[in-house]
């Protein structure tokens, strides 16, 4: 039941098909600079690519770093080519810098497009996500990216911790 992600940064397409079909990837997460066209010209390629072996499909997961003042009008030209929005925080470099965002932005989510939340949730933000949850801010959340902090090295995930925060997680989304 888990799909693999390849998480990209201004890559070529020709580079991410080659990483999707290499490691049958399900998931394209993109960090980098991607336009809708080009969004939309990744999907048509797997739509349109279907053969007896296997029906070729990725949803495409595109990543957009918060701030306070964030335009949710950025949004509006990815709706129809992506599957999901990822929020992460804004800093220098795309992605992992540790840090969370104010989360009371998305109380101004405009869409219903599923999202992921992410940036610099740790165990230490369970008691933040069920508060979050608590708001309408939370509708379309579908799922918590917990990467950086959970990572012993790079790529490398403290499996552990992962239960223990999925088990406080749930705890606490429940009550």
């Amino acid at each position: 039941s888990i799909k693999k992600v390849g998480v990209f940064v201004n890559a070529s397409i020709d580079y991410i098909r080659e990483k999707v079909d290499k490691h049958d990837l399900q998931l394209v997460q993109l960090h980098g600079e991607e336009s809708p066209e080009y969004c939309l010209k990744l999907k048509r390629h797997y739509e349109e690519r279907k053969d007896a072996r296997k029906s070729f499909q990725i949803e495409i997961i595109k990543v957009f770093p918060l701030n306070d003042d964030f335009d949710f009008d950025h949004l509006k030209p990815y709706e129809s080519v992506c599957d999901y929005f990822l929020f992460d925080t804004k800093g220098k470099l795309p992605g992992g810098n540790g840090f969370t965002f104010n989360w009371n932005v998305l109380k101004n989510y405009p869409s219903n497009k599923p999202y992921f939340l992410s940036g610099g949730i740790g165990i230490e933000e369970s008691e933040n996500i069920k508060s979050f949850f608590k708001t309408d801010a939370s509708n379309f959340c579908c799922a918590i990216d917990v990467n950086s902090k959970f990572e012993i090295e790079a790529g490398l995930k403290d499996v552990k911790k992962v239960k223990r925060f999925k088990v406080e997680l749930e705890k606490n989304i429940q009550t």
